[in-house]
């Protein structure tokens, strides 16, 4: 395993909590790759720990997504599948759908001030370039929207779902084109909201959702084609 990965030991968390984030950095960042085993001996040593929490780590990835448990094999790092990304954007625009038509009947004064703060973010999360800024600062708006929304039941619903979600948000993030269309539908979304126009708000919130999953999907099955054609010059090559 050559994968560089550290573990700040100075946060002040559990140290099962410590390994589930490093490791699920590294896989979200590409540190780890899809199909690569984790192997619980080497872990542990490259992270300095037991093999304890690495195994409480790799159960929690399993149940984010990331991490498949193969029979006989073990654990290794899940590639993202057309099915899983669908599953959760049916439910993500289902459950935003309701959210921003609520935020435009119960946002309170500061709301689209808020909003229009965290839109600047995110554009300067864009110039700066770093990829898990701009994923933290698009969560960081969409959970304004929440608030706004003021039902804690809904946000709670959608928070769970958010670890599911950052996968494919970050997946996305990696295309320059639709950065630029992200700022114009937050843009438009704001708006809906200031108006109170929940139609509005609800259309430009399936539109920004529908556009991540074309993004994606295109991105998946060009890295499919990629993978055959190059099995094939292998084949071709024996």
């Amino acid at each position: 395993m050559t994968s560089d990965f550290t573990m700040n030991m100075n946060e002040y968390l559990p140290l099962r909590d410590l390994v589930f984030n490093v490791l699920r950095m590294a896989i979200l960042k590409g540190e780890l790759q899809p199909g690569e085993r984790l192997m619980e001996i080497q872990l542990a040593e490259k992270l300095g720990v037991s093999r304890t929490p690495i195994r409480e780590a790799i159960r929690k990835l399993e149940l984010e997504g990331l991490v498949l448990m193969i029979p006989r094999r073990g654990a290794e790092v899940a590639a993202i599948s057309e099915k899983r990304l669908k599953d959760v954007l049916e439910v993500r625009k289902n459950l935003e759908d309701l959210a921003v038509r609520l935020a435009c009947g119960r946002a309170k004064s500061d709301t689209v001030k808020n909003l229009e703060e965290a839109q600047r973010g995110f554009m300067a999360s864009i110039e700066s370039g770093d990829l898990i800024a701009m994923a933290e600062a698009d969560e960081k708006f969409h959970f304004l929207i929440y608030d706004a929304a003021d039902n804690e039941k809904l946000r709670q619903i959608l928070t769970n779902l958010k670890e599911n979600m950052y996968q494919f948000r970050l997946e996305y993030l990696k295309n320059e084109d639709a950065r630029k269309g992200l700022i114009e539908e937050h843009t438009a979304i704001i708006e809906a909201i200031k108006k109170n126009d929940a139609e509005e708000a609800v259309r430009v919130m399936d539109k920004h959702i529908d556009n991540q999953e074309k993004v994606v999907v295109a991105k998946l099955k060009e890295s499919e084609a990629a993978a055959k054609k190059s099995g094939k010059k292998q084949a071709n090559a024996k």
